[in-house]
């Protein structure tokens, strides 16, 4: 998330920054359930490697 602190921002809106920063933080994503669920056919270097080749 980003916030923008206005130079002469007041007191007051410091404090509304803050407490949205505050109510979204509880938000987080489970990435767990997404490990382990991509099948390659080959070496995932051998594709990395081909890929940065493509432009060459």
């Amino acid at each position: 998330m980003v916030s923008t602190l206005k130079k002469g921002a007041t007191r007051k809106d410091i404090n509304l920054i803050l407490k949205k920063m505050l109510l979204n933080k509880g938000k987080s994503i489970n990435l767990k359930k997404y490990f382990g669920k991509l099948n390659f056919q080959d070496d995932p270097l051998i594709i990395q490697k081909d890929l940065r080749n493509e432009w060459e």
